[in-house]
């Protein structure tokens, strides 16, 4: 089994419109949403052999807000370029060339990209993974590399805002 958690980046800041989009941080909502969503995962077991990130500012200051509820050390977060702008294809090409040994990989991306992985994978349909929204999606194979030709078994889907409907 192979358990994909894929976390769209917390809400970030549009503030400073000069700032170019790479280095856009988090806003007062995205400090306060990443970490719950971070305990609410730790809450219910999930852990991360691997968390990955694109190098976003604001992405990696949301995984960085989950590692630590996760007990997961900030210092082993990888940060992918591919990640960042990313479509279908190069999410695939991020997953399939992760190790097997690994049983759990977070990836923190970014919209379109991220919604239209989780809606390719999954079962169910999502109109719109929202910031800090968090889809665990689980497959009955041994290999990263066949993910995309199988659809997800187990999906779970999580956001700041679910809690409070």
């Amino acid at each position: 089994m192979k358990t994909l958690t894929l976390i769209r980046h917390a809400k970030s800041s549009w503030k400073d419109s000069g700032l170019p989009d790479w280095d856009r941080p988090l806003n007062k909502r995205g400090k306060r949403d990443a970490p719950a969503m971070g305990k609410r995962l730790a809450e219910r077991g999930d852990y991360a052999d691997l968390l990955v990130s694109s190098p976003a500012l604001r992405a990696l200051a949301t995984a960085e807000a989950i590692a630590q509820e996760l007990e997961y050390p900030w210092t082993e977060i990888v940060a992918d370029e591919r990640l960042y702008g990313a479509d279908v294809s190069e999410w695939l090409e991020v997953i399939h060339g992760l190790d097997d040994t690994l049983d759990r990989v977070m990836c923190v991306g970014h919209n379109p990209g991220l919604t239209d992985l989780v809606n390719c994978l999954s079962p169910y349909q999502i109109d719109n993974v929202p910031t800090c929204g968090v889809v665990d999606l689980t497959f009955d194979v041994e290999r990263w590399a066949l993910i995309g030709r199988t659809r997800a078994t187990g999906v779970d889907f999580d956001y700041p805002k679910k809690s409070k409907s």
